[in-house]
């Protein structure tokens, strides 16, 4: 007697949040649900609030209104004082390679959360996925992305649902360099193959030019995205701080 393997099934929702495409990933049994509909439009909500707080084009942000001292922190979301925090934390643990000061148009420096944001925003969301029994996720957000399942999804062997992830070769942007399968963690790539110099060095106080990229993974994307941007623009000494304080985080240079 055989038994019949029924393929997961699949949807995918896309909205433009933070300037670019944000894609949410649903694979399993029940993507049609409509509790499954509204943790979607939670999960969009949180990117959307975030957007709101942080972002340095909108000129109603919270962050740009902080900036040009209209409003207190204390007037502010209590998610500022956190991401001063995290930025604080990953200073110290990259030992400077990475900051939340960065240059303005006019030269000057000011807190600018960016390198930081995204990654945190998609990892708040996806709490809104992970109560969805029998689904994996993965949220997709301009190239770094995490994956997550419900509890009740088996992480290996029968029943597990992976996630083939491309990592992009930064020198022919045509060409996927390696691939990974996860059924859950976070991918992230800092480089200068898609915007150019825009990764800042705070120790020399220069954007970083150089070709290549690094990837890293692990548990959270937001600190995926923060020590990759980190051993791009650092060196030996921010490699060493990698391996001592983040040892369930993997990286891989191009």
């Amino acid at each position: 007697m055989s038994t019949m393997t029924v393929a997961p099934e699949r949807k995918a929702w896309v909205e433009q949040v933070m300037g670019m495409p944000i894609s949410i990933h649903l694979r399993g049994q029940g993507v049609e649900g409509e509790a499954t509909a509204r943790a979607v439009a939670d999960a969009f909500a949180t990117l959307r609030e975030m957007d709101s707080i942080f972002s340095t084009y909108k000129e109603d942000s919270q962050l740009l209104r902080l900036r040009r001292e209209e409003v207190a922190i204390e007037d502010c979301s209590p998610l500022v004082r956190e991401a001063l925090a995290i930025g604080e934390e990953a200073e110290r643990v990259t030992r400077g390679a990475f900051t939340t000061l960065l240059p303005t148009a006019t030269g000057d420096l000011a807190f600018d959360p960016t390198g930081l944001v995204k990654g945190w925003a998609v990892d708040l969301a996806a709490r809104r996925l992970t109560g969805l029994p029998g689904l994996s996720y993965c949220i997709n957000a301009g190239g770094d992305l995490l994956v997550g399942a419900h509890a009740d999804l088996p992480r290996t062997g029968p029943g597990s649902i992976s996630w083939r992830v491309g990592i992009e070769d930064p020198r022919d942007r045509t060409r996927i360099a390696s691939t990974l399968e996860l059924t859950e963690g976070a991918v992230a790539t800092s480089g200068t193959a898609a915007r150019g110099a825009h990764l800042y060095d705070p120790r020399t106080r220069e954007m970083v030019s150089r070709s290549g990229s690094v990837t890293v993974t692990g548990p959270e994307l937001v600190w995926a995205d923060i020590w990759a941007t980190a051993l791009f623009v650092g060196d030996a000494d921010t490699r060493d701080a990698f391996s001592r304080y983040a040892p369930d985080y993997l990286s891989t240079e191009l």
